[in-house]
């Protein structure tokens, strides 16, 4: 009968995980989708990107913490929190006023966000063995996958049919059936004596990471890289994550502790997730940017180019969690990097004339190299540690990988400007010198942007308000050398993602071969047959 409980038990904490997981990663992409309507709706178009940034440096921020509260306070106390806190946090945007008020209640919403990203990882930990782990840990990453596949379908109906508000609103319903599920299906863990919470690693880790994704959130963009601003936030960061360090060293309970990093499986293991990262966000960012710069199609058609990208990683998830058992886990991480690093070099070769399906194809290439990779990264940390650190290791994991795809994005953005400079200058200052002198004012005007600005004037592109106020003989000149310094600039990209993750995958040769258990820990056991208090 005690059996038979815990079976159903475990059934609902899987129902629940699954609905948590999916409407939290639908969120971002809907929320995309309805940005448009929502700075129509409140104005404060300035502000527009802070409703990604704010999610961004809370959700990141708060991952390591929550993953050593779930060691400390047990799953149950830390997951649901983490729904209250995003469900409450999507009631008040939907309830905002103005763009100010919605940006500071999307760092709420991030915040649980942030404790739910790792949480569903280290369930599974806990209820599985490793090769059920890799099975589930591949049908969670391909639900991640769908839900960026579906989200701004879903996310235009919303706000076509209903209203922007119902977007965070949806959130409420779907979120109390997971909390619910979850909440029935694990138990509160009973503390034995007092907890230490390490509140100045907590205070360090929050300065030095939310400075440091300030930094390179605004560097390049808002203010130049060597102004006082970004100089300001860089020490700071730096001041924060050093003096982190050091308290990790000391305290009873670290967040992090330090003496994982003398660990060569989870030092490698997240190399190779940030590195990853670093490459995968160059695709997703710029390759629609290609499109429609270069190729010249629609917004619309250059979304749907990602699908097949998403597509083939959740086929990826799944099979990768089966032939794991197979061929192990090195040997899969380093085939879905080198497949990565072959998707990295086919998007060298886009050119002018590439078409929608050739595209599409490139994409579906990388994404089948990420289904094989992400999942398993956390299931090999999961493998090489006990369960008292299960928490700690698997959150790691997330918070690496988010680290670097804002590295990513950065990088290769600044890669892009400068190689975007370069040929600009070379190729673009040369024709504005040979212009009459009638057109003597807007040649200055390009010039300005060519040194101060490369980005802004590859911006013309996607307007088609600022190419019509530029006389037609003229810009059926410019447009091809502006067009091929652009393409030029992201064939650079795309080979610097290539390289990064090269790099991933060099860091994967050196791993030790990783074993898929299958037998449980003496602590599984324990919960299966004396019903533990992390399993109801």
């Amino acid at each position: 009968m005690e059996n038979t409980n815990q079976d159903y038990n475990r059934k609902l904490l899987l129902i629940g995980l699954i609905i948590a997981m999916f409407f939290s990663a639908l969120d971002g992409t809907i929320v995309g989708t309805a940005m448009p309507r929502i700075v129509g709706d409140l104005g404060g178009l300035s502000m527009m990107t802070w409703l990604t940034t704010a999610y961004m440096l809370t959700s990141t921020t708060i991952v390591p913490i929550a993953g050593k509260l779930a060691d400390l306070l047990g799953r149950k106390t830390v997951y649901v929190t983490g729904l209250i806190i995003f469900m409450a946090g999507s009631v008040f945007c939907g309830l905002a006023n103005d763009m100010t008020e919605l940006i500071i209640f999307r760092g709420v919403q991030g915040i649980g966000g942030g404790i739910m990203m790792p949480m569903a990882m280290i369930v599974i930990g806990d209820l599985f063995t490793g090769k059920d782990r890799a099975k589930f840990q591949g049908v969670f990453g391909g639900i991640y996958g769908l839900a960026s596949v579906i989200g701004p379908q879903i996310g235009g109906w919303i706000v076509d049919s209903l209203n922007w508000k119902w977007v965070f609103y949806i959130n409420l319903p779907v979120g109390i059936i997971a909390t619910v599920f979850i909440a029935m299906g694990l138990k509160a863990k009973k503390n034995e004596g007092p907890i230490n919470f390490d509140l100045a690693g907590m205070f360090t880790m929050i300065v030095g990471v939310v400075t440091l994704l300030l930094a390179l959130s605004f560097g390049g963009k808002d203010y130049a890289w060597g102004s006082w601003q970004i100089i300001t936030l860089l020490i700071v960061a730096a001041v924060g994550l050093i003096s982190f360090v050091f308290i990790e060293t000391k305290a009873k309970e670290p967040i992090l502790p330090m003496y994982l990093f003398k660990n060569r499986t989870f030092t490698l293991l997240n190399l190779i997730g940030f590195f990853m990262s670093v490459g995968m966000f160059g695709a997703i960012t710029f390759v629609p940017f290609f499109m429609q710069g270069i190729v010249g199609v629609s917004a619309t058609a250059s979304g749907t180019i990602m699908t097949p990208m998403m597509i083939t990683m959740i086929v990826a998830s799944i099979i990768g969690g089966q032939l794991v058992y197979k061929i192990g886990i090195k040997t899969q991480i380093i085939i879905g990097m080198l497949i990565m690093a072959g998707g990295f070099g086919l998007l060298t070769t886009l050119n002018m004339d590439t078409t929608k399906l050739t595209a599409t194809t490139y994409m579906g290439v990388i994404g089948l190299g990420m289904g094989l990779v992400m999942p398993i990264l956390t299931l090999a940390l999961q493998e090489s540690f006990s369960k008292k650190e299960l928490g700690v290791v698997t959150s790691s994991s997330q918070f690496f990988r988010s680290i670097g795809g804002t590295f990513g994005i950065t990088i290769l953005g600044a890669v892009m400007n400068s190689r975007a400079g370069t040929l600009l200058t070379d190729k673009f200052v040369p024709f504005l010198n040979s212009l009459p002198s009638q057109a003597e004012a807007m040649s200055a005007k390009f010039k300005f942007m060519v040194d101060d600005n490369p980005s802004g004037l590859f911006q013309m592109l996607f307007s088609p308000e600022a190419l019509k106020k530029i006389p037609s003989s003229l810009l059926d000149k410019m447009l091809p050398i502006i067009k091929t310094s652009l393409m030029d600039s992201l064939h650079t990209v795309f080979f610097a993602g290539l390289i990064f993750i090269v790099i991933g995958a060099v860091f994967t040769l050196f791993l030790h071969k990783i074993q898929l258990s299958n037998k449980k820990t003496q602590e599984q056991v324990s919960e299966e047959t004396n019903a533990s208090p992390e399993l109801g």
